[in-house]
């Protein structure tokens, strides 16, 4: 009997791979429905689309109160919007926005898996939120359909609408209602009422530059309304010039027309009558939108309770009165200009806030950048400090070289041996190049840092690690508010608190979604704050500081730049610590204006307002700055024997400080010049420099200039 093997037909084959098929699709199919089935019942769990008729909620106003409850002032928006359709918004216009903001919308399904990716990668390298991953069409569905709130259950919500406009719109009808969803500031809702708010004009006329500035404003229309802060809003034109150059949109010859093409801006409607605290209301509605969107807060009635005491403002901007009336700029301003910031050390908490004479929305306390002068001095006192130093120790008043630079006293003259409280109640020049040439200039900037200041430039050609900074010559500057708040931690037992303008925040249910928690951190020692104190409290009772003598226990330090462009007064009881900034907007000069003289009248007339009904208080004291011989002490026995030439002290507000002409950056190895012994007296301290220090200039360096 024959065996044979049983080889299966080509038929059979066949069927099996038939079969496998068929199974693979089944089995595809029913995973398809199950996840279909789990996401349609995730999509009706949380109610992916809440703008039915029957759910819309009423607009309500929010509330601003003081720190005491009472209200300041409704702020809602009235909408003014004018849909158009998109064959009437130019090209470049669409071509901006979604260069800026979305550059595969034209790809995408409604999420853009790679832009979420690359925006994930860029918070974690940046280590903040640093770029947002959503689509244009996300952007649409939650400023039509959402809330702002920052919960996964809202991105969800986002995420599926976003899959259901692309499904039900074509790409042009979701940049359609986009284009005409958005806001832009100045109560404009879209594209054509922000071209007849900004350009006067109608959206179909708006050129190239008009678009691009319009495509920047709305990531923060408050900050980058050319309206209110031009050169941020030209910055930020030229970034969207660059994205919409990178994309192809534009060319190279189109983009540099376009950014150097200075606009015509529709004249803004009359804004003097400002209601009070006008300009921290807008700050703080600033930040709310920000951090919760437009919509949340002009229609969601929330009740925001800040740290502005509506006393203390009043009387701050009666101070402010005070400013001179010189003359108009070309934008109708007039000039000087002025601004005032008042914490409460302790807390951290916005008393007042002066932004300008109240006849614009540029807010001087926050957003001017200017030179300090000698108000930044306390910096490298503190530092001094820092290291092991006193007000008793000496430095030489001599003749000093650095490279090209042969920095001045105010007067051209030199007093040998000086001691620190002397360089600050008098501010001389030389003495304080050489603390900050000795410690390391790196040292000072970093004490800078500790205690708030954050516009200091550390890299590139042109940065502020050079000796001119020890007097205030600063790459680009500080504001009046960073300032406030670093002579805070002066007031604070070296605890600097990061300044807030918010208590807390509660909806219209009354549910709180915001409650401060301040930001702090030991920035100096309690010891070198308190040193600082105790010198600066000399310069207001007999040093240049004393315009601003206020007949209580009071320390701050005045700062007067080069050609009196810029004119400072910072200073502070133990109850409250306040920084008034004088200049013009364009930086022309103030002939006559030191910071000894209107800042310092103004400060004094502030504090005197808001301190009337507090009872006088020392500044605490350490135990340890007692023990052997308390700091009174050391004072009075090195006046007798101090050996400086003092000036009249009426002719040297007068006069100020000599320009600075020259800087060189701070070498490396300066740090080993501060490795001595902990336990050395103050004399054996003492750090004179040789008469001329001749260290040749290197690339890259700036002018620094200051003055008392």
């Amino acid at each position: 009997m024959n065996h044979q093997t049983k080889i299966p037909s080509h038929n059979n084959q066949k069927n099996n791979n038939g079969w496998q098929r068929a199974a693979f699709i089944t089995t595809v199919v029913l995973i398809v429905m199950i996840v279909g089935v789990g996401c349609g019942f995730l999509t009706a769990t949380i109610n992916t689309k809440p703008g039915m008729i029957d759910d819309i909620t009423p607009s309500a106003s929010s509330q601003i109160y003081d720190v005491h409850g009472t209200l300041i002032t409704n702020i809602h928006a009235v909408e003014n919007r004018v849909p158009v359709p998109l064959a009437k918004i130019p090209l470049n216009l669409q071509n901006a926005f979604i260069a800026n903001e979305d550059a595969r919308f034209y790809e995408h399904f409604g999420i853009d898996p790679r832009g979420i990716l690359r925006a994930l990668w860029a918070n974690i390298t940046n280590h903040e939120i640093a770029e947002g991953g959503s689509t244009i069409t996300q952007q649409l569905a939650k400023n039509a359909y959402l809330t702002q709130d920052r919960t996964i259950k809202r991105k969800i919500q986002e995420v599926f609408l976003a899959l259901q406009l692309e499904h039900k719109y074509t790409k042009q009808e979701i940049l359609e209602k986009y284009l005409n969803q958005i806001y832009f500031g100045q109560g404009a809702y879209g594209v054509q009422a922000a071209a007849q708010t900004y350009f006067g004009k109608d959206v179909s006329k708006l050129d190239l530059s008009e678009c691009a500035m319009l495509a920047g404003i709305p990531r923060s229309p408050n900050y980058y309304s050319p309206l209110d802060n031009p050169k941020a809003a030209k910055q930020r034109k030229t970034v969207v010039l660059e994205e919409m150059l990178k994309h192809n949109y534009i060319t190279n010859s189109q983009f540099q027309q376009a950014n150097n093409e200075a606009l015509k801006l529709h004249p803004k409607k009359s804004t003097a009558n400002f209601k009070i605290a006008s300009y921290f209301v807008d700050y703080v509605t600033q930040k709310l939108i920000d951090k919760y969107g437009a919509d949340k807060v002009y229609k969601e009635g929330l009740k925001i309770y800040t740290t502005l005491d509506l006393n203390m403002q009043r009387d701050a901007e009666a101070a402010m009165k005070k400013l001179p009336n010189s003359r108009k700029d070309k934008n109708g301003l007039e000039q000087p200009q002025g601004a005032l910031i008042a914490i409460d050390p302790h807390t951290g908490y916005i008393k007042a806030m002066v932004g300008g004479r109240g006849t614009d929305k540029f807010n001087r306390a926050t957003m001017a950048v200017r030179q300090p002068g000698s108000a930044f001095k306390p910096f490298v006192f503190a530092t001094a400090f820092e290291n092991n130093m006193s007000p008793n120790t000496l430095v030489d008043d001599a003749p000093i070289k650095i490279g090209s630079w042969q920095p001045q006293n105010d007067e051209h003259t030199f007093s040998g041996l000086v001691n620190i409280r002397q360089i600050a109640t008098h501010s001389i020049n030389i003495p304080t190049i050489k603390l900050a040439y000795s410690l390391g200039i790196d040292r000072v900037l970093d004490t800078a840092q500790k205690l708030g200041i954050s516009t200091l430039v550390l890299d590139g050609a042109s940065n502020d690690r050079n000796l001119a900074a020890a007097l205030g010559g600063l790459t680009k500057g500080v504001t009046p508010f960073d300032m406030a708040a670093a002579y805070s931690a002066f007031d604070n037992d070296g605890v600097y608190i990061k300044p807030t303008p918010i208590i807390k925040i509660v909806d219209r249910n009354g549910k709180v979604i915001e409650q401060n928690q301040p930001e702090k951190h030991q920035a100096i020692t309690q010891r070198s704050a308190h040193l600082v104190t105790s010198i600066l409290q000399d310069v207001i009772t007999h040093g240049t500081g004393r315009g601003a003598n206020i007949n209580r226990p009071a320390a701050g330090k005045t700062g007067t730049t080069d050609d009196y462009k810029n004119a400072w007064f910072v200073g502070y009881t133990p109850e409250l610590v306040t920084a008034v900034w004088v200049g013009c907007d364009d930086n022309t000069k103030m002939p006559g204006m030191y910071g000894g003289t209107v800042p310092a009248t103004i400060w004094k007339t502030f504090m005197t307002s808001a301190l009337a009904a507090v009872r006088p208080t020392a500044f605490s004291q350490p135990t340890s700055l007692s023990s052997g011989g308390n700091i009174a002490q050391v004072r009075t026995s090195m006046d007798k024997n101090e050996t400086i030439k003092k000036a009249d002290d009426n002719d040297k507000l007068k006069k100020g400080d000599n320009k600075m002409k020259d800087s060189a950056k701070i070498k490396d190895n300066m740090d080993k010049a501060k490795n001595k012994d902990k336990n050395k007296t103050d004399k054996e301290q003492n750090m004179p420099l040789p008469e001329n220090i001749d260290i040749p200039p290197e690339p890259g360096e700036q002018s620094g200039k200051g003055k008392n």
